[in-house]
């Protein structure tokens, strides 16, 4: 009994096989000349050298117009230093196809019958030996004929009468082929890159796994580790143009108004400016920062956990908190730095 479905990359891109290989878990890697043609590659030889190197097993093709033929190119190709036990040689369904396959086993090589669009040329693959058996479901499709069903029977026939043979779910075009080949029982699936890397993703997912690293965040980073290094603050000595000029170097549309000892008596907003200005005109900005109408703003201590901001934004309706360490203002915290945290 198959224990688990085979996954193998289907490529010729060097780059993307390499980084595929890297997840370390792919069980083998099938191309073909089409694949290696579209990818620019002229030295096929030396390209199959190289991914034998890279992939656990490897699966490439051995054509010939006859049986001879094509087991005189399997033995070539094996000879360039592949191993016998970890190449498998995919050759396309014919009489003489699955004559060569007969002939390859009985030499102790390993052998993918491909190009399959019908139960009967399965059922020869079987019979020869294959080790495994490639119906296209892809192109299957695009012809308007029920792929699915074809490997299931496929399947069927493994298991039923005990076939030493794999099918394979090839011509792999999007996630739900993926999804079909659980379903039906294959015993390996082929999949480009593009959509093996689609396997992992969902919105939900994505939204699940977001909620986590801003809850654990909330809940392991201080005030301080999040507020910026700038800290705009005024005395109560300073004039309105110098909470301007803070604001415009600080890059923040507020300053602390602090008293002698530094700390926190109010904030000034650039929106309390414009009304200002509004209200008494420009020579308004001349006054001093202690003659302003002040309310002690809301704060929170700098080496509070960022849940308790959070908390202090939701309970006061404010959008900037004051930082505050030993009673002195070192900071502003806004409900911006929050978003996409806790409902935020």
């Amino acid at each position: 009994m198959i224990k688990n479905m085979e996954l193998y990359l289907d490529s010729a891109d060097v780059n993307e096989i390499k980084e595929a290989f890297q997840l370390g878990f792919l069980n083998g890697l099938t191309t073909t000349p089409t694949f290696m043609h579209r990818h620019g590659i002229t030295d096929i030889d030396g390209t199959i050298v190289d991914l034998s190197k890279i992939a656990p097993v490897l699966q490439i093709e051995a054509l010939g117009s006859t049986s001879e033929e094509i087991v005189a190119e399997a033995e070539r190709q094996h000879k360039l230093g592949l191993d016998k036990s970890k190449t498998v040689f995919k050759i396309p369904i014919s009489m003489e196809g699955v004559k060569a396959c007969k002939m390859l086993k009985d030499r102790g090589f390993l052998v993918n019958i491909h190009l399959v669009y019908t139960l009967q040329q399965a059922y020869l693959a079987m019979s020869a030996g294959a080790d495994y058996v490639c119906p296209l479901v892809g192109r299957l499709q695009d012809q308007g004929q029920d792929a699915l069903w074809l490997v299931e029977q496929c399947v069927q026939a493994v298991n039923h009468y005990g076939y030493n043979t794999k099918i394979m779910f090839s011509s792999v075009r999007h996630v739900e082929h993926v999804r079909n080949a659980l379903n039906l029982g294959v015993h390996t699936v082929t999949v480009p890159w593009k959509v093996l890397k689609q396997l992992t993703e969902n919105h939900f997912t994505e939204l699940g796994t977001k909620e986590f690293f801003e809850h654990t965040r909330l809940m392991t980073k201080t005030v301080r580790e999040v507020i910026s290094d700038v800290n705009p603050i005024v005395t109560v000595k300073e004039t309105i143009h110098d909470c301007l000029v803070k604001m415009t170097v600080g890059g923040d549309g507020a300053v602390t108004i602090v008293n002698s000892k530094g700390a926190p008596i109010g904030i000034f907003t650039d929106g309390d400016l414009r009304r200002m200005i509004e209200k008494e005109g420009g020579d308004s900005v001349n006054k001093k920062a202690g003659d302003l109408s002040l309310k002690v703003p809301q704060s929170v201590e700098a080496s509070a956990l960022l849940y308790v901001a959070a908390a202090k934004f939701k309970e006061t309706q404010v959008d900037t908190l004051v930082v505050t360490e030993n009673g002195k203002a070192v900071g502003m915290i806004d409900v911006q730095d929050l978003l996409g945290i806790n409902g935020y």
